[in-house]
């Protein structure tokens, strides 16, 4: 009988991948929820209130946005080009209704 020889393919460096431990993924850096929320009140010209890191408040729904800024149309003043560093924080006008009925039921 002759000698056989064993025949292995080579390993991939697919293959070695595989068979190294995984480690589990860290989160994405971005997970698009603005996006979401910019489109959602976009589509639905959703009245909004944004409230500046000066205290001030302006009202009127958002037209686009990009990285840096958002656009709010307004219907009792000019159209705004807001940069996002001077929003302190923003929310929907009918929150604000809601509120002070619960305020003045209280």
């Amino acid at each position: 009988m002759p000698n056989r020889k064993l025949i292995r393919p080579e390993a991939s460096p697919k293959d070695a991948a595989s068979r190294s431990v995984r480690r589990k993924q860290s989160p994405p850096e971005q997970t698009n929820a603005e996006e979401f929320y910019y489109l959602k009140q976009m589509a639905a010209k959703t009245p909004m209130v944004v409230v500046l890191v000066n205290d001030e408040e302006l009202t009127g729904w958002i037209e686009w946005y990009d990285k840096n800024a958002i656009k709010l149309n307004r219907t009792d003043g000019p159209n705004l080009l807001i940069l996002k560093h001077n929003i302190r924080y923003l929310f929907k006008e009918s929150e604000r209704k809601r509120s002070k009925r619960r305020g003045a039921g209280e």
